[in-house]
């Protein structure tokens, strides 16, 4: 029964965190920089692209940091569930 509230909650923070992730590109094209809520989605999504940025190069003028950053929140949510599933 934990376990699949452990797996729920997991679900629920991956999809949560794409979401901010897909808010957050979205904006950037959109909303003023100094706009109050960009700044917020700024300041929750850019401490989890840093670490990418620094080892992938811009290709040009795109940035493919969020891209590998949504791979990754799925790559570690399905293998925390496997865990949990292991044990279960």
């Amino acid at each position: 029964m934990i376990i699949l509230l452990l797996i729920r909650g997991i679900d629920l923070l991956s999809t949560l965190l794409l979401l901010l992730l897909l808010t957050y590109v979205i904006i950037s094209y959109f909303m003023s920089p100094f706009h109050p809520f960009r700044m917020w989605v700024d300041r929750l999504v850019e401490p989890m692209l840093a670490p990418i940025r620094r080892v992938v190069p811009l290709v040009g003028m795109l940035d493919f940091s969020p891209v590998i950053l949504m791979v990754l929140i799925q790559i570690i949510g399905y293998i925390l569930k496997r865990i949990l599933i292991a044990f279960a």
